[in-house]
């Protein structure tokens, strides 16, 4: 192996080649998502005005539980996306197969298994009460929209493993296309519940069940077409192989509890404490500055496997060169469409929504989403290097010391000042605890490219992988 931190030869033009797929991937899953960013536009006013506040307030409470439950594959996913994109610079398709089956193998036990819980107990958890449902029709509806929600989250667990194959295969672009075709559906499927007057049960289950079954339509037309050699097979599940990436998964699975909940708790505490109305009013601005981190999530997750391939090469100063580059896009980005929305989002609100029954939103949860929202994108190519090998300390500390501190701001601030200060005590305890850890973790993965021990540790996981 060369020096650590010295790049290999060719590495100039090998980051130069890097560099140049980055930048048209991004491109072209931007023109992909503009598509799917349109969807939840167009669901949002069409579901407000059918379900009502109280039974639309209902089901984005639930969805944000489901939200918190994005930790439920116990990080085989992001398991899968590290030891794929190794293996697809190694050439190894063999190895990468046995990986990718006995991934679907793992969860789709683990699906089974916990969809059965859910209808077991489903009848015994009292629903209603804990969502805060007051009204009796609103109330009856409780348990079927957390059937249909939860239910399309865990058959959808090991089909969105497709997106996991496809990015770490760099077929970045293809992905996000499938995802907004999944949206397109979603909308499509919603308009004709509404339009025909469907009860409004169905009119969620158009909503949730459309990705689950688009991403099925993905996986059928990759594995069955496009790329067979991949194509899982219960023949190649392998013990070991599972083993490993469960190991390799434990890594991320407690960051992806504390960052699930602390990220999606605010639509159940706002329910609780204020109300189902306000929840409701709170997920429609939310769900307008989702979009501005959704656009960060689409350009920074690439960088993963980009940075795992660039510092296993040595090439730290493309990862040195690339990272601040992310930072300043990333938050210039969001940072513009963010002070749009804190001068004019009522009114962005009046003409999309469209509906008597939201109140106006005051401008300080407007500025508090928008700041909020700009630490996200700072931070977030920082954690694709750490992510890419492995360094998930710092984000553990930050992540535990933003939940302890948010959740009890939160309930305070909810009560004292109201919807803004859910927002305020968000982008406050984030900027505290989360953006320090960024910092950090983003050093010491350099620095640990420089290690002696570095290059030991390399090559016992290069072996373990290819065992």
């Amino acid at each position: 192996m060369p020096a650590i931190g010295r790049p290999l030869g060719g590495a100039t033009d090998a980051g130069e080649s890097r560099s140049r797929a980055l930048a048209s991937g991004i491109v072209s899953s931007l023109a992909g998502r503009l598509v799917g960013l349109a969807a939840p536009l167009l669901i949002t006013p069409l579901a407000f005005r059918s379900l009502g506040t109280e039974r639309y307030g209902l089901w984005m409470a639930v969805t944000s539980l489901t939200g918190m439950a994005l930790f439920a594959d116990f990080g085989l996913g992001n398991g899968l996306l590290t030891r794929l994109a190794r293996l697809h610079g190694t050439g190894e398709r063999r190895a990468a197969s046995r990986e990718i089956s006995s991934a679907y193998g793992v969860l789709g036990v683990l699906a089974l298994l916990l969809l059965a819980a859910l209808l077991a107990t489903l009848r015994w958890v009292p629903w209603p009460e804990l969502l805060n449902a007051a009204n009796p029709a609103v109330a009856a509806d409780a348990r079927s929209v957390v059937l249909l929600c939860f239910g399309a989250f865990l058959v959808n667990m090991p089909l969105a493993l497709i997106q996991r194959v496809q990015y770490a295969q760099q077929q970045v672009a293809q992905s996000n296309l499938w995802q907004a075709g999944g949206s397109l559906v979603s909308v499509a499927l919603v308009y004709v519940a509404v339009t025909g007057g469907a009860d409004e049960v169905l009119v969620i289950a158009a909503a949730v069940l459309a990705v689950p079954v688009v991403n099925l339509a993905n996986s059928v037309c990759y594995f069955g077409w496009q790329n067979r050699e991949l194509r899982p097979r219960p023949g190649l599940v392998a013990v070991p192989a599972a083993r490993g990436l469960l190991r390799l998964g434990a890594r991320f699975f407690l960051l992806s509890v504390l960052s699930s909940v602390a990220l999606n708790l605010d639509g159940f505490l706002i329910g609780r404490v204020l109300g189902l109305p306000a929840a409701a009013a709170y997920a429609v601005v939310l769900r307008v500055f989702g979009l501005l981190t959704l656009f960060v999530t689409l350009v920074n997750l690439p960088l993963w496997p980009a940075n795992g391939e660039a510092l296993a090469r040595g090439d730290l100063t493309w990862v040195r060169r690339t990272t601040p580059r992310m930072v300043y896009l990333s938050a210039f980005v969001v940072a513009l469409p963010g002070l749009t929305l804190v001068l004019f989002g009522n009114d962005v609100l009046r003409l999309w929504v469209r509906s008597a029954d939201l109140a106006p939103i005051p401008r300080p949860l407007f500025a508090a989403l928008a700041v909020w929202s700009v630490l996200l994108a700072v931070a977030a190519p920082l954690f694709m290097v750490q992510n890419s090998v492995g360094l998930l300390r710092p984000q553990f500390v930050g992540w535990t010391a933003c939940l302890l501190l948010a959740v009890p701001l939160k309930i305070v601030l909810a009560a004292r000042v109201g919807l803004s200060g859910v927002a305020m005590a968000s982008a406050a305890t984030y900027a505290l605890t989360v953006l320090p850890a960024a910092v950090v973790g983003y050093r010491g993965a350099l620095a640990e490219r420089h290690h002696p021990r570095h290059r030991a540790s390399s090559s016992t996981s290069r072996r373990a992988a290819d065992s």
